[in-house]
């Protein structure tokens, strides 16, 4: 299993921990520098851990452990508008980008008033792009159990929600945390700090479970691999949009058009392969961009399978 860290400290003998992460078999995902200090985030093995730890002390860096690191997190809203709380949902998807994650916030069509709210199949499958996803209700008990469950009832990917009233439990979602209420102000407050920290640390548990989840079945390659390669594209090099290459816990997203790069991404070599043989490439629903998610090893091995017989 792979763990998340990210290192603060100087450019000086910077090298140095860039080599020893390649040699354990890690991987550098993002740096940072800033006149002569630096903030790397970097992907290693769990059991290489001390190693790293030990090289950041030698250097006199600080390391950080950033589990929500590598992953793409809708928090959803059932509108945008103020009568669902805007600044509580802004405030959760910027906490959670101190975790290493990458967020995104999202307001549903219909989703003003009890009856009326509703998820509509494009919306779902927009949800469905990412990682996890936070939904936000609000402040009423009632409306929450009998009628807001259904926004999220056939989400495929882990849902953590969030909401006011003391509530016990709900179906189909993987966590829930309450005491989150409508404000019109920024949540600064200690209480309020520490609600958007349990709710950073939760999904956080949840992150953890899907990685191990797919730990038992391991993915062909790991999304930083194919980072690696694409990020040298010139289109990739020359895009203006902030955080050009995303990962996910198993791929990433690419901001740059499907149908015109497509084909260029599809024959980037991965270990002896092209990276369609080992992954599906597919456009996003939104902004543009194109998504790629990698096979696991039994998913090319049965593909292969079925090449081999195909062709006897």
């Amino acid at each position: 299993m792979y763990k998340v860290l990210m290192f603060d400290g100087g450019v000086y003998r910077i090298t140095e921990l860039y080599e020893l992460v390649e040699d354990v078999g890690g991987f550098v995902i993002q740096k940072t520098q800033i006149q002569v200090g630096i903030v790397v985030t970097l992907v290693v093995p769990e059991e290489e851990v001390p190693a790293i730890e030990g090289k950041t002390q030698e250097l006199g860096g600080k390391l950080t452990d950033v589990p929500l690191a590598g992953t793409e997190i809708a928090v959803v809203a059932p509108t945008l508008g103020r009568h669902h709380m805007p600044h509580p949902v802004c405030d959760i998807a910027e906490h959670l980008r101190r975790y290493g994650a990458i967020t995104v916030v999202m307001g549903l069509a219909r989703g003003k008033g009890r009856q009326t709210a509703q998820i509509s199949a494009d919306e779902k499958a927009t949800i469905e792009e990412y990682d996890a996803a936070v939904f936000v209700l609000g402040n009423f008990e009632d409306c929450i159990v009998k009628e807001k469950i259904r926004l999220f009832e056939s989400i495929e990917i882990p849902v953590l929600v969030v909401c006011g009233p003391e509530i016990n439990g709900l179906p189909n979602c993987e966590g829930l945390v309450t005491g989150v209420c409508r404000k019109v102000e920024r949540m600064r407050r200690a209480e309020e700090v520490e609600k958007l920290e349990e709710v950073a640390q939760f999904l956080g548990r949840i992150i953890a479970t899907s990685r191990k989840e797919k730990d038992e079945d391991p993915l062909f390659v790991h999304p930083a691999e194919i980072r690696q390669r694409i990020e040298s594209m010139d289109v990739v090099k020359k895009s203006l949009r902030p955080a050009p290459i995303v990962l996910h816990l198993d791929g990433l997203r690419i901001k740059i058009p499907f149908e015109e790069w497509r084909d260029s991404l599809a024959n980037i070599e991965i270990f002896g392969r092209r990276l369609e043989e080992v992954a599906t490439i597919s456009g996003a629903r939104i902004g543009g961009s194109t998504l790629i998610r990698i096979l696991s090893r039994s998913e090319v091995q049965a593909r292969d399978a079925r090449r081999s017989i195909a062709a006897a």
